[in-house]
């Protein structure tokens, strides 16, 4: 590969069309010749699927904020043990569906914790891995609300106050680390959306592919 080894984060509100997107940019990649893993945070490992389950799924388990966060960064210590250090050491790209900015802003902006906190414990379980880019598919709330189609998991039913918060906490991070992270415009079709991703990748990490 012309490249090194990247580690690219979609994140965005439930709804924002993550999914699609993180499709559409590793057919690109692989297009250009790039080697690309794909995950999922919390998830893509055995303890990490079982963790997902109790935070997601499990409707009977009622966790406070901190454990839920702890629960989320010891599926995030075996995703980047398991998955993406071993990818990157094998000069592949990696893509993510979420990585630890989710923590900061739906435990931390929207959920109450410190998000100061929130970074330290990240810090300790990625063992400082951050991505090289977030692609933050910022949408507004009522457009989203529409394209969930799909029953709600237990992060996405907690009311539109807490969806408001989390739109707000995701600009304020975005305003915060303007180098890291990206704001794509999600409004519009797929193959709009999946160009500007495009051109986010390729102005910031100077990648020189085609489009």
């Amino acid at each position: 590969m012309t490249n090194p080894p990247r580690f690219i984060v979609l994140e965005g509100i439930d709804g924002a069309g993550k999914s699609s997107q993180i499709t559409a940019l590793v057919a690109w990649l692989r297009e250009n010749r790039c080697t690309v893993t794909t995950c999922r945070d919390p998830g893509s490992t055995a303890a990490g699927d079982a963790i997902r389950s109790i935070l997601l799924d499990r409707q009977e388990v009622t966790l406070v904020q901190t454990a839920e966060m702890l629960l989320y960064m010891a599926a995030r210590a075996q995703l980047v043990a398991e998955i993406i250090q071993p990818a990157l050491a094998r000069g592949e790209w990696v893509v993510s569906d979420r990585y630890l900015l989710a923590n900061i802003v739906y435990q931390g902006h929207a959920g109450g914790l410190d998000p100061e906190i929130i970074r330290q414990v990240g810090a300790v379980a990625t063992g400082g891995l951050q991505p090289d880019l977030v692609l933050l598919l910022d949408l507004d709330l009522e457009t989203a609300s529409r394209r969930l189609s799909r029953p709600l998991d237990k992060l996405e039913d907690r009311g539109d106050e807490f969806r408001k918060r989390l739109h707000d906490g995701y600009r304020i991070e975005a305003a915060r680390q303007p180098d890291r992270i990206a704001v794509i415009d999600a409004t519009g079709n797929i193959a709009d959306v999946a160009t500007r991703l495009r051109d986010a990748v390729s102005q910031r990490l100077e990648t020189g592919f085609t489009s």
